[in-house]
């Protein structure tokens, strides 16, 4: 089976840019990319929650893949395909389609809706990892999928100990049940998921993240990592609570609008989201342009 190699630090979980048709464009993509490599991303989560996952078409999900995989910078960067799908044979699709693109990881959240048990969500992902040769990663999101895994659960434990999961996002503000994880397999890349807590989520054994934010809040968080590795503990958590400043507001807004808001202010057009997504109102637009610019 491959290797995980070199998997650490900020991920974008890219955002799925559209042109004025609505249409997927792999050039605003290729944009995003290069600037956020130069802000210090290490690598991109392509096709994930903050591209709209759900509301793309099977052949959007795809040409996101391609478009990444084709990116002119590809050497500098670590690529992981999100898989996920609540059909099993669907999701194998997108993993071989990682596999073919060469990708360096893929991830899937658990299958959700019907809330299968722990041996049926087992199963998904030693499925997923037998049909593609690609390191595969579980996305913990219980606040989207509504599933919590059970870590004492022998099929959990086992996908996580026998080298079928070789690392994991979690996205959950349960801190302890993700340092339980490291616990059992100190192998595993643990990377946070949820922005607002980033040092947490350091202090307990995070390889690094992969965030929704980072799209347009690179400059800022490098600064937090930077002070966390200087072990100027206070500045983390001042920088940490300005990039939480930044959050709360997209999120009071509505968290995916508002990022490619800012982005378009940025000078990055990348479109408008997929409905039911609320279009912004001009006073939520002023309110988060005013709050990033205090905070970023």
């Amino acid at each position: 089976m491959k290797k995980m190699e070199n998997m650490s630090g900020f991920f974008v979980a890219a955002i799925t840019p559209f042109d004025e048709n609505g249409q997927f464009s792999a050039k605003a993509l290729h944009a995003l990319m290069d600037r956020t490599i130069a802000q210090g991303a290490a690598g991109f989560l392509i096709g994930g929650s903050s591209a709209e996952c759900p509301l793309l078409t099977h052949r959007e999900r795809i040409d996101g893949l391609m478009a990444a995989a084709h990116y002119d910078g590809r050497e500098k960067t670590k690529l992981m395909a999100s898989v996920a799908s609540i059909s099993t044979d669907e999701a194998m699709e997108y993993a071989k389609a990682a596999e073919t693109l060469g990708y360096d990881a893929m991830i899937s959240t658990v299958p959700y809706y019907y809330k299968f048990g722990m041996k049926q969500i087992a199963e998904y992902f030693v499925k997923l990892r037998n049909h593609a040769d690609v390191p595969l990663f579980l996305y913990n999101f219980p606040g989207n999928t509504g599933v919590e895994i059970d870590i004492d659960s022998d099929y959990i434990r086992g996908i996580l100990t026998d080298g079928t999961i070789a690392g994991v996002k979690q996205t959950s503000l349960n801190l302890y049940q993700m340092e339980r994880i490291k616990n059992l397999n100190d192998q595993l890349v643990m990377f946070g998921g949820f922005d607002e807590v980033y040092i947490g989520a350091r202090m307990l054994g995070a390889d690094g993240a992969i965030g929704s934010t980072f799209n347009f809040t690179l400059p800022l968080f490098t600064r937090i990592e930077a002070a966390y590795t200087a072990k100027d503990y206070e500045l983390a958590q001042q920088l940490q609570r300005r990039a939480n400043n930044i959050m709360q507001a997209l999120v009071s807004c509505s968290l995916f609008p508002s990022i490619k808001h800012i982005l378009k202010v940025q000078g990055l057009d990348v479109g408008g989201c997929r409905a039911p997504f609320p279009t912004l109102t001009q006073e939520q637009k002023a309110y988060i342009e005013k709050v990033v610019a205090e905070n970023l």
